[in-house]
C-alpha cells in the first residue's frame, strides 16, 4: 500500500486572481428571490439588563442565530463615564463603521432601532420615526361625533 497525497487530480489548474479587494465591486441581485441582508441587534445579558450586539444577518433568520457577521455593541444602561468627571450617565455604543459602510454599500437593510444608532454615529442620515398621520381619515366635524 503506498502512500499518495489526498489530491492528486491536477486536471483543474488552480488560479489566482491579481486583483485587490478595492476593485472589487458589489453586483446588484440576479434573481428578486436573493436573500435579503439585514443590520439589526441580537439581544444578550441577564433578564431587565440588556445588551446588544449589532449584527449583520440573512432576513429570515431567528433574531439570536449566528449571524454573517457582529459590526458593533450597543448597552443600553446608562453608565457613568470614567473619563468624564461631570457625573453624566452614557449609553455606550461601540461599531466598526468601516464593515458597517461596505455592509449599507453592498444593501444590507438597517432596521429601525439599528437605523436610530447608525444616524447618531454618523453613517447614516437621521430619519424620523414617528406613526404618520392616517390623511384618509381626516378631521372629524362636531356632527360626526355622538355623544352618550
Amino acid at each position: 500500500m503506498s502512500k499518495t497525497p489526498l489530491s492528486t487530480n491536477l486536471s483543474r489548474p488552480v488560479a489566482f486572481s491579481q486583483t485587490s479587494l478595492s476593485s472589487i465591486q458589489a453586483e446588484p441581485p440576479a434573481s428578486p428571490y436573493a436573500m435579503v441582508v439585514k443590520i439589526r441587534l441580537a439581544r444578550f445579558g441577564r433578564r431587565n439588563s440588556p445588551f446588544y450586539n449589532i449584527v449583520v444577518a440573512h432576513a429570515r433568520t431567528a433574531r439570536n442565530s449566528r449571524p454573517l457577521e457582529v459590526i458593533g455593541t450597543y448597552d443600553p444602561i446608562p453608565k457613568p463615564d470614567p473619563y468624564d468627571n461631570s457625573g453624566k450617565l452614557h449609553k455606550d455604543i461601540k461599531l466598526d463603521s468601516q464593515r458597517a459602510r461596505y455592509w449599507i454599500g453592498v444593501g444590507a437593510q438597517p432596521t429601525d432601532t439599528a437605523w436610530r444608532l447608525l444616524s447618531m454615529v454618523g453613517i447614516l442620515p437621521k430619519r424620523n420615526f414617528a406613526p404618520k398621520a392616517d390623511e384618509s381619515k381626516g378631521s372629524v366635524n362636531a356632527g360626526d361625533v355622538r355623544i352618550r
